[in-house]
């Protein structure tokens, strides 16, 4: 039987000290967004930036206008042109790349190239991406997010736990109970409720990921990235039942976390 994440699994999890300064808490960069999907970028961003200190955001043209006109919910980020993505990758904590982005051949140039030259950074692998990703290509400790239909697009090994071990990765299997595994490891997440079928909430949780591993092992921000989400979408199924959406899911996150991690 798979374990339960608790709290207890979480006691090592990074909390900004006191006397830290702007930098040190993280930088992300998230890559995502698409001509047709504007609002799952924006999710990601929106948990991201309250979590840590820096958050550079590449999409395209429209999308990036939209959070140039949206500073008063995007203070401490910079907005970044697809032709200079890479230098922000080499400064970078972690990179999240899929939210919103298409299935089509611009997606896949773009991820598969991204991965195969900068294997050493740390990935988060989410949507379009994961759905356009070469398995080749995939980086040592690069997290991804499917769910059960974008696993079985993925490969036609059912067994989670044998493909993080053949591919050197984390994979969160996303569904009514979340399964995080690596080759080693294997961990159940509960919790979730009818609200959280909403399209964005899982752009949330891909968010939240990326910015807890900027600064924490990539399997502690994994197991601790779901049961946060979860938590916050239990809090707000609390209140006020399945009729929330995802920005209220992203906004209900960092209370979540101050009444879980702040004394």
């Amino acid at each position: 039987m798979t374990k339960p994440v608790t709290i207890d699994d979480l006691k090592e999890l990074s909390v900004p000290p006191r006397e830290s300064h702007k930098g040190q808490n993280g930088r992300l960069l998230v890559i995502g967004g698409s001509h047709l999907f504007h609002a799952a970028s924006l999710w990601a961003l929106t948990v991201a930036s309250r979590i840590v200190d820096l958050v550079h955001y590449s999409s395209v043209p429209e999308n990036n206008e939209i959070v140039q006109k949206a500073k008063e919910e995007f203070r401490n980020g910079i907005v970044v042109a697809r032709k200079d993505v890479e230098s922000y990758i080499e400064e970078d904590d972690c990179i999240l790349i899929g939210p919103g982005m298409t299935r089509d051949n611009e997606t896949e140039t773009l991820t598969n190239t991204l991965l195969r030259k900068f294997p050493k950074k740390q990935w988060v692998i989410d949507a379009g991406a994961l759905q356009m990703l070469e398995l080749s290509v995939i980086p040592r400790n690069a997290i991804l997010t499917p769910h059960h239909g974008e696993f079985r697009g993925l490969t036609k090994n059912e067994d989670l736990q044998e493909f993080a071990k053949q591919y050197d990765c984390i994979v969160l299997l996303k569904g009514e109970e979340d399964i995080a595994a690596t080759g080693a490891e294997k961990r159940v997440i509960k919790g979730g409720n009818a609200g959280m079928t909403k399209g964005g909430t899982g752009d949330v949780l891909a968010g939240l990921i990326a910015a807890l591993a900027c600064k924490n092992d990539p399997f502690l921000a994994t197991i601790a990235g779901s049961f946060i989400n979860k938590k916050a979408g239990d809090a707000l199924y609390a209140r006020i039942g399945p009729y929330f959406n995802a920005t209220d899911l992203a906004g209900e996150i960092p209370g979540v976390m101050k009444n879980l991690f702040v004394v």
